[in-house]
């Protein structure tokens, strides 16, 4: 079992770090190894002479990370690595330590050339990652037990809770992103940003797809005296991931979430090999060998190849495209940027509605970032508004004989929300279905392929099942089990085509809802 301590940003201020050190290896040591993220060296070169000489000494084995600016350079003597004064060894622009205790640190230090310098003293390469990543290709690679990085990576945030004073969307480094996928860290530490931000844990797998895998725990440590008094320093105490059953490493935390990052794999690629596959083009891997084929031939094929992907458009009329001739505009009852709330026409209740992006997108799985964030921005919308009318709402989308992503949003008297996991889950019984419940922080995009049909509802206690259609699926299935006896008990209103209403008495519907929800609506 290996104790260590983790310290942010130094910058310099080496007296206060070691000093806080030496008092917590009296109250809770012996710690094996102190490990610094971030900056260590501030613009003072004097206040580090004084460890250099011998004249102070560092109380416990050090290992840091490069510079990350130009005025720390001098303070290298090999970038590759080297020792920086007695019990401080600074470990080299990338690699995997392993500890004697088989504890294994990957680190990457600098900061990201396309977001901070193109020094290549103070900044990884391509090819530095791809040398950190090559490992984690192999079938045998487990993982890290820690990954050490100066900056945050990119989309941090996402499932998580907010970091107070961090804009992970503007700040962090989508290469990095990559990299903690790649290398799938038990904890993954970095700094420069000033704040202390400890993550849910995310999980390594995905969910009713691969076997399950160990988590991940992120933590960005402040500045070492900080004003704010901010943490600076993180003891943790592990064993080595070689020395922990499977069963202890592969189990889950109650509060754990889908993996925040994207994958774009491309980004680990050698820098030559970047060069010739930009990442913002999708094209064929399967391009014809050019020797086999004539140049004119080939050039359009090439272009071919080349073209960027554009959004998927409808194969015939669509009722939902907001641009169409098609769509019934006076159901509509809120337009944001990406999104628009309409009556359903046939609905449930006179409050039945539907949360639809604007352009054509097939499914929530297909649809990008900004339309699924504003589909929650409706979702909580709704949930305020049926909530100040004593209600619960069902939230269901049918990616299965449809075009355009729909998601149905049903309320329910508040008194009736205990029962509807088990009303849904009986009526899928009644059909020989299974839904399986996923987790409540999940992501359907890293469960589901883009393209499958599937069912998938969340309840308002934040519970959500799926079902994964492989055959013939009931089409009216979300609105029997929200009509069954046990839930609004309308079972004669489970074909929308018996709910029609003339188009004075919708236009009137929607007038009274959109003036209700107005309070709620984030558009206004």
């Amino acid at each position: 079992m290996d104790q260590g301590l983790v310290s942010g940003d130094v910058e310099g201020h080496f007296s206060q770090l070691f000093s806080r050190v030496s008092t917590i290896q009296k109250k809770a040591g012996p710690f094996d190894m102190l490990l610094c993220v971030g900056s260590f060296f501030g613009s003072d070169r004097s206040s580090w002479e004084s460890y250099t000489t011998g004249n102070n000494k560092v109380p416990i084995p050090m290992l840091v990370l490069g510079p990350n600016s130009d005025n720390e350079k001098i303070f290298y003597d090999d970038l590759d690595g080297c020792e920086l004064c007695d019990n401080v060894t600074y470990l080299g622009k990338k690699g995997i330590y392993t500890s004697s205790n088989g504890l294994k640190v990957a680190y990457l230090s600098g900061t990201d050339p396309k977001m901070q310098s193109d020094s290549p003293e103070i900044c990884f390469s391509q090819n530095d990652v791809c040398a950190l990543t090559v490992s984690s290709s192999s079938t045998s690679f487990k993982g890290v037990d820690l990954l050490l990085t100066s900056q945050w990576p990119r989309g941090v945030e996402k499932y998580g809770i907010k970091a107070e004073g961090v804009n992970t969307k503007q700040v962090g480094s989508e290469t990095i992103s990559q990299v903690a996928i790649a290398m799938k860290p038990r904890y993954h530490f970095c700094a420069m940003e000033g704040v202390f931000y400890e993550r849910l844990p995310y999980r390594n797998h995905k969910v009713l797809q691969e076997s399950a895998q160990h988590t991940t725990r992120f933590i960005a440590l402040a500045k070492v005296g900080n004003p704010k008094k901010s943490k600076f320093l993180y003891a943790f105490n592990i064993t080595p991931m070689c020395d922990v059953p499977e069963v202890d490493l592969t189990k889950q935390p109650s509060d754990v979430t889908e993996c925040p990052y994207s994958h774009h794999p491309s980004l680990l690629l050698p820098q030559d090999q970047m060069d010739q596959k930009p990442a913002q083009f999708f094209y064929d891997q399967k391009m014809l060998d050019k020797k086999t084929m004539g140049e004119g031939k080939r050039k359009s094929q090439e272009k071919k190849d080349w073209t960027p992907r554009k959004q998927a458009k409808p194969t015939g009329p669509c009722w939902f495209c907001l641009g169409s001739a098609e769509v019934e505009k006076h159901l509509v009852v809120s337009v944001g940027s990406q999104c628009y709330l309409a009556l359903a026409k046939g609905g449930l209740t006179d409050d039945h509605v539907l949360i639809l992006p604007i352009g054509h997108y097939q499914s929530t799985v297909s649809a990008p970032s900004e339309i699924i964030d504003e589909i929650d921005k409706y979702k909580t919308a709704l949930r305020k508004f049926f909530k100040s009318h004593n209600k619960s709402v069902i939230f269901y989308e049918r990616n299965y004989k449809t075009q355009h992503l729909q998601i149905q949003a049903v309320p329910i008297p508040l008194d009736l929300s205990d029962q509807i996991k088990d009303t849904f889950e009986g009526c899928a019984l009644c059909q020989n279905m299974e839904l399986h419940e996923i987790p409540k922080l999940s992501d359907l995009k890293q469960i589901v392929p883009e393209g499958a049909p599937y069912f998938y509802v969340e309840l308002p206690s934040g519970d959500k099942l799926l079902y994964r259609i492989s055959k013939g699926f009931p089409l009216n299935f979300g609105r029997e089990a929200v009509a069954d006896q046990m839930l609004l008990n309308l079972p004669q209103r489970v074909d929308w085509r018996n709910c029609k209403l003339s188009k004075d008495e919708e236009t009137q519907h929607a007038k009274t809802f959109r003036t209700g929800f107005q309070k709620y609506d984030f558009n206004v």
